[in-house]
This record gives structure tokens, C-alpha cells and sequence, in this order.
């Protein structure tokens, strides 16, 4: 036997074993391709999985007002507290936090309101988007109107006039990230659905005379995630950057709350005198997460959408 037809047969399995596969096991296998993006999304993952834990993992609650001790405030990274019982790696901040414990509160809030905000949000532009694209005429219009109006300003500019108007509250940060969000999920399902709505399939629904309901939400609906998929994954992202923006500059969640935006804002007026962590970690934390965020969101992209790939 040749080389060539010892390789062809080597070969030969795991080829019949790939057309085997199902279409999940060929979505995580060409995931895995990008050893980046398995990085990103267990870096991601552990991040999530921190956020969730964060009262069983941290050394110290830096929101409960009987753990704190202003005489522990301003330690360096690496110092240890009078006694010499606890060591704090990142340092604490001008009321004695430990700036570790505050950075993984902090993810919590802000993984929180980017993912709950990005669902809703995900649900209403979706709705109203396969909506418009499917009954089209007057209501397509109408619809499109509306997105093409929000679309045109800042999104950062919308959110700080909804909230001088809602006022400070997480509540009121995520209503405001919700209405910032939908109009990006209703433009690209509505894209989406215009080409799903010519296709045999749906016509095919039409002539069976199923109800509008049913041909929208278990035939064209359906059809139209694949790119939703990773405008969601893009948005959580873009959320939690709007969502530290908006506390940094201290109109989003109040100052009784943990968010990573509020531990950059504490810091800021003592970066020049050289406490430097009490700003630099709760920054390096809020761009590691944005960051394995956007890389899932990018190899999501690559696979859904072949043509994109660089």
C-alpha cells in the first residue's frame, strides 16, 4: 500500500465520524478550532461562575457596613492588616474594602444588568422586528420609523436622558439599557426575516392555512436566530460598557450598590497621589470581561457567518 493510500485511510474514519456528527457536535468542533475563543469563553465562564458565588468565595462583604474599618483604608496592594490576620492582594480603598472582594461584587452587578437587560431587550427586538417584516406595508414602516429615530442618536446620550428622567436605581439602569438595546435586535431579525418570509416554507404554512402566530413564532422566528445569536453576544458586552459608563459618571447604580464603574469613579481622585489600584484593578477587570466577551461573539460570528471570516 502507497503513502498516499495509507493516509487516505487514516483519513477515512474520521471523515465518515464528521458527517456522522450532528449539527452540535460540528458547532462546538469548529468553536474549538480557535484555541483563543475556548480561552475567552472559560475565561468568561469563570468570571460568571465568581460573580455567582461571590458571597461563599470573598474574604469580606464590602458592602456590609459591619465588616468595614476606615483605619484599613488606603493599604497597598499586598499589604496586611494591623494584626497581620489578612493579607489584601489588590489593596483596599478610602473605606477599608477589600478592593478583591469589590471587584468580584462588582462583576456581579454588572455581568447582572448586561445579561438581563441584553434578554428583554433580545425578546422585544425580536418580536418586533419578525412582526414587521412579516405583515410588512404600514406596520413595517411605522415599526422601522421608530428604529431608524433611536438608531440615529448615541446610545450613551439616550440612556443619560432616560435616566435624569427615571432617576438612579438598578432598576432604572436596566429599563434604560432595555429601551437603548431593542432597536439593534429588531433591525437585524427584521433583515433576517424579509428573506425568510419569500422562501417555499412559509408560503408553503400560508396555503395550509395555519394562524399568523404559528407561522411567525414556530417557522419564521426560528429561522431567524443564528444572528441574533451573536448580536447578543456583542450586546452584553456593549451593556456592561454602558452600564460602568453610566456609574462612572454617577447617574447609573447608586453608590449603595457594588458596580465596577463606581470603583473606577472612587479612585479617580487619587490616581494622581498614587493609589493607583483602587481604579486600575476595577478597570482591568471590567476590560478582561468586555474583551472574552467580544472574542465568544467574534468566533460566533465566524461560524454563523462563514462569508465574514478573516
Amino acid at each position: 500500500m502507497t503513502d498516499a493510500l495509507k493516509v487516505a485511510a487514516t483519513r477515512a474514519p474520521l471523515q465518515r465520524l464528521s458527517w456522522r456528527a450532528g449539527p452540535s457536535a460540528r458547532f462546538a468542533a469548529e468553536f474549538a478550532a480557535s484555541p483563543v475563543a475556548v480561552a475567552a469563553l472559560a475565561l468568561a465562564l469563570t468570571l460568571a461562575l465568581l460573580a455567582i458565588f461571590a458571597n461563599f468565595i470573598t474574604p469580606q462583604n464590602p458592602y456590609d457596613l459591619a465588616q468595614l474599618d476606615i483605619m484599613e483604608g488606603m493599604h497597598p496592594p499586598g499589604a496586611s492588616n494591623f494584626d497581620g490576620s489578612k493579607t489584601y492582594h489588590l489593596g483596599t480603598d478610602q473605606q477599608g474594602r477589600d478592593m478583591l472582594s469589590a471587584i468580584v461584587f462588582g462583576l456581579r452587578m454588572s455581568l447582572g444588568v448586561g445579561a438581563l437587560s441584553t434578554v428583554i431587550a433580545l425578546t422585544l427586538g425580536m418580536s418586533v422586528g419578525v412582526l414587521a417584516a412579516y405583515f410588512g406595508g404600514k406596520v413595517d414602516a411605522a415599526i422601522m420609523r421608530v428604529v431608524d429615530l433611536q438608531l440615529s442618536f448615541p446610545a450613551i446620550l439616550v440612556a443619560l436622558i432616560l435616566l435624569a428622567v427615571l432617576g438612579k436605581g438598578v432598576d432604572k439602569v436596566i429599563i434604560a439599557l432595555i429601551i437603548v438595546q431593542w432597536a439593534y435586535y429588531a433591525r437585524t431579525v427584521r433583515g433576517t426575516a424579509l428573506v425568510e418570509r419569500r422562501k417555499e416554507y412559509i408560503e408553503a404554512a400560508a396555503c395550509l392555512a395555519l394562524s399568523h402566530r404559528r407561522i411567525v413564532f414556530r417557522h419564521l422566528l426560528p429561522n431567524c436566530l443564528p444572528p441574533l445569536i451573536v448580536v447578543a453576544t456583542v450586546q452584553v458586552a456593549n451593556a456592561i460598557a454602558l452600564e460602568a459608563t453610566l456609574s462612572f459618571l454617577g447617574v447609573g447604580v447608586p453608590i449603595t450598590e457594588p458596580s465596577l464603574g463606581l470603583l473606577i469613579a472612587n479612585g479617580y481622585d487619587y490616581m494622581l497621589s498614587g493609589k493607583y489600584w483602587i481604579s486600575f484593578f476595577p478597570g482591568v477587570a471590567l476590560l478582561v470581561t468586555i474583551v472574552a466577551i467580544n472574542l465568544v461573539g467574534d468566533q460566533l460570528r465566524d461560524i454563523l457567518n462563514p462569508r465574514l471570516k478573516r
